[in-house]
């Protein structure tokens, strides 16, 4: 494992470090001149300016809806997948499909195809339902984020949904033949059989996705470009470097979002350790 080992410290850990240093210095491409180390004015920044402290919200407050509707909805498809019907296997099949678009494509796809008030989908299934009076609703100018969130909804419920589906494969089945026996009744037996078994992927499936959607810059910069008050946090290290050139203040959001991330990892980590303890025993 060695070689791995070392692979992984140098694309990682060490550009990590060069940017943990950089966070606490004073550096603008703009003042070539004016570059200092030793200062915490960059974490000040973050966690004073307005502007930051917007994408903070934005990022927490889209990451939240993402996950508990893509949970929502991934516990139900699950639920019906694991039914058995003619065509199961297609149907699977499709419903991954969503995932393993470059999110970039699917932004752009939304954007242009669906989205559009001109010429989008929704608009024009508008328009044939309704007529020529028919409301024409600009998502992407109105409710920008509402747009954003759709995309990942959209591309995130797949993998919670195969998540959940694993767990409900592995229920033991000698304790619904006892509920049934019992006299339980559907309701009953998904509230206390069910779902007490789905917890664990269900937390897991929420924190992975809490990792995954954090991060995302991909849909933000296609859809919007981080206007409209659709700015979070990676868009923010974008712009921060590559616009405004102040190294300094992008590195130190960077190493907040690492942090961030590596706590959620951390508990990821945890509930996947007892979901194989458990599986185990």
């Amino acid at each position: 494992m060695l070689p791995a080992l070392i692979f992984v410290i140098l694309v990682t850990q060490i550009p990590f470090a060069i940017t943990i240093v950089i966070s606490f210095m004073k550096w603008n491409a703009a003042y070539p001149d004016d570059i200092s180390f030793g200062t915490v004015a960059n974490y000040v920044t973050v966690f004073t300016d307005a502007d930051l402290l917007r994408a903070v919200f934005v990022t927490v407050g889209l990451t939240v809806s993402v996950v508990l509707v893509s949970a929502v909805l991934g516990l139900a498809i699950a639920l019906l997948l694991d039914r058995k019907f003619i065509g199961r296997g297609l149907v699977r099949t499709l419903m991954i499909t969503p995932f393993l678009i470059v999110p970039v494509a699917a932004a752009l796809l939304f954007k242009h195809a669906i989205f559009n008030p001109s010429y989008g989908l929704v608009n024009g299934l508008l328009t044939t339902v309704f007529g020529e009076n028919a409301p024409q609703p600009d998502l992407m100018s109105t409710y920008p984020l509402l747009g954003i969130g759709i995309v990942l909804v959209w591309q995130w419920t797949p993998f919670m949904m195969l998540i959940m589906l694993a767990g409900l494969q592995s229920r033991p089945l000698d304790v619904y033949e006892a509920a049934l026996v019992d006299g339980a009744g559907p309701g009953q037996t998904f509230r206390f059989i069910t779902l007490p078994h789905l917890r664990r992927y269900i937390e897991l499936a929420a924190l992975l996705g809490t990792i995954y959607i954090v991060q995302n810059f991909d849909t933000v910069f296609t859809m919007t470009s981080g206007g409209l008050g659709t700015a979070n946090l990676p868009y923010v290290i974008y712009q921060e470097f590559f616009v405004a050139q102040d190294y300094g203040v992008a590195s130190a959001v960077g190493v907040i979002v690492v942090i961030a991330s590596l706590i959620i990892a951390t508990f990821a980590l945890r509930t996947a350790s007892t979901l194989l303890k458990e599986e185990n025993s």
